[in-house]
């Protein structure tokens, strides 16, 4: 399996330039070729390109410091991105044309298969580089010794701290997912419970306001700088160390919350959101872009395949309407929050209700029945909805939180 190991460097001051003047000519030559591939009449192959840049060398003398490997990275990294462009255009969405990378844009260079080594020298782990050196490392945790390194990404962060990306293949066997799963579960996403789920966990959404406010706060002294000033510097350098405080935290309860649903279950099924048109809508975008879905949902996906668990990820649309007992769609506007049903007398909360919704499509799916997702199959549901959506487990984790009887 593919994985990715991220360490801090503490490169030294001379280590530092000729960190940031490799990054400089890769940025450079990342819009000489898009220049390029702008000015031609038919975009050639990317191995076309990789093949003039010998030729390039012996005008551009700035490229012969850095190591070859990466200048074809490089161009790697203009054609992914063209790829993406037409990708997003194709899905119908309105597109320009890909620019120039200013400095503050092109923070990160790339050694694929050579040029890099992970050493120990005097006892002290170090990440050597060619036409580099021998740069500090972090290495919180070790690499697995079944383990090849098959490329390493060096990136300044804003606030000027320096990380390494390893992209390591280990050699050892995915885990046989269970031809019957047993324990299942559906998860329904939101912002005031950022999950509930089939089990009757009701997962609050982490309080960031102290975290959000600082941020704020020093973007408007950033804003009272003299753009480009020393003063207006050091103000970037705190709003970008408040940022990465606010992101790291975020992504810390997304990865501990996807973890343990990839561990506990035999099955996980969620819906599949568009949380980046979800963002674009107007009205409350910002809370929909904190809770980070899309994130969740990779997260939870990756770490599926990692542990073994199915994943599976089925259609939103009427989850929230239809009823989980007997499949009558009833309109609710957003502030009804329990689900009663007109049909069956069905009462639960209104979440607890799409969860069990988004796991019955999940296990229809999985079963790969002829039915559509959204025809309630009332033995697609393993216990009795009226218990199970109700119930609250109380565990102890940090993450979960019990929700009070008669307060939802």
């Amino acid at each position: 399996m593919h994985y990715n190991y991220k360490y801090r460097l503490d490169p030294p001051e001379a280590l530092t330039e000729t960190l940031l003047h490799h990054v400089d000519t890769c940025r450079q030559l990342y819009n000489h070729v898009l220049h390029l591939l702008n000015e031609a009449d038919d975009i050639p192959a990317r191995y076309e390109v990789q093949g003039t840049l010998p030729d390039l060398k012996s005008w551009w003398v700035d490229l012969t410091d850095v190591h070859s490997k990466v200048l074809q990275m490089v161009v790697k990294r203009v054609y992914d991105n063209l790829s993406t462009l037409k990708a997003q255009k194709e899905n119908g969405r309105a597109v320009g044309m890909l620019k120039w990378k200013p400095p503050r844009e092109y923070r990160s260079l790339t050694y694929n298969q050579s040029g890099f080594k992970l050493k120990n020298t005097s006892g002290r782990p170090t990440l050597w580089l060619s036409k580099i050196g021998e740069i500090p490392i972090h290495l919180h945790r070790d690499i697995p010794e079944n383990a090849t390194i098959k490329q390493v990404t060096v990136k300044q962060e804003p606030t000027g701290e320096w990380y390494a990306a390893f992209g390591i293949d280990v050699d050892e066997a995915t885990p046989e997912k269970p031809e019957t799963p047993e324990k299942v579960v559906g998860i329904d996403v939101g912002i005031l419970k950022y999950a509930h789920d089939t089990d009757g966990y009701a997962i609050e959404s982490p309080d960031f306001s102290d975290e959000r406010e600082r941020l704020e706060r020093a973007q408007r002294d950033l804003s009272r700088k003299q753009h480009g000033s020393a003063n207006w510097e050091k103000q970037r350098q705190v709003v970008a160390e408040r940022y990465a405080e606010l992101k790291n935290k975020r992504r810390d309860f997304l990865h501990k919350l996807s973890n343990y649903y990839a561990r506990e279950y035999d099955l996980v099924a969620v819906e599949n959101l568009d949380a980046k048109g979800l963002v674009e809508l107007p009205g409350n975008s910002r809370n929909r872009a904190g809770a980070a879905w899309g994130t969740f949902r990779r997260m939870l996906e990756y770490k599926c395949e990692r542990e073994g668990t199915h994943f599976v990820a089925v259609n939103p649309r009427g989850t929230t309407k239809e009823c989980a007992f007997c499949g009558v769609s009833t309109d609710k506007p957003l502030w009804v929050r329990e689900h009663s049903c007109p049909s069956c007398g069905f009462e639960v909360d209104r979440d607890a209700n799409a969860a069990w919704n988004i796991l019955s499509r999940g296990i229809r799916k999985r079963l790969g029945a002829g039915r559509s997702e959204s025809t309630p199959v009332e033995t697609a549901l393993p216990v009795d909805t009226s218990v199970s959506a109700k119930r609250v487990v109380e565990t102890g984790s940090p993450t979960l939180k019990r929700e009070p009887s008669g307060e939802r």
